[in-house]
């Protein structure tokens, strides 16, 4: 699949663990790990919306197309 999930390398920098960053956007740890192992069909944008606000990025910084 041509898109790409960077939340690892985001945490990474942010010093966050996804337990925190679940906790904050109050989704499952499962849910979380769906979305950064890159297997999840879709993201709402409520979700991404808290994803952004939590990590202070842009959604593109989240997401990557790669052809």
């Amino acid at each position: 699949m041509p898109i790409h999930v960077n939340l690892d390398q985001l945490l990474k920098e942010r010093h966050m663990k996804a337990k925190d960053l679940a906790l904050a956007i109050d989704i499952t740890e499962a849910n979380l790990s769906i979305l950064k192992s890159g297997k999840a069909k879709a993201i709402r944008f409520t979700t991404l919306e808290a994803i952004c606000q939590a990590l202070n990025c842009q959604p593109g910084d989240i997401i990557k197309y790669i052809p």
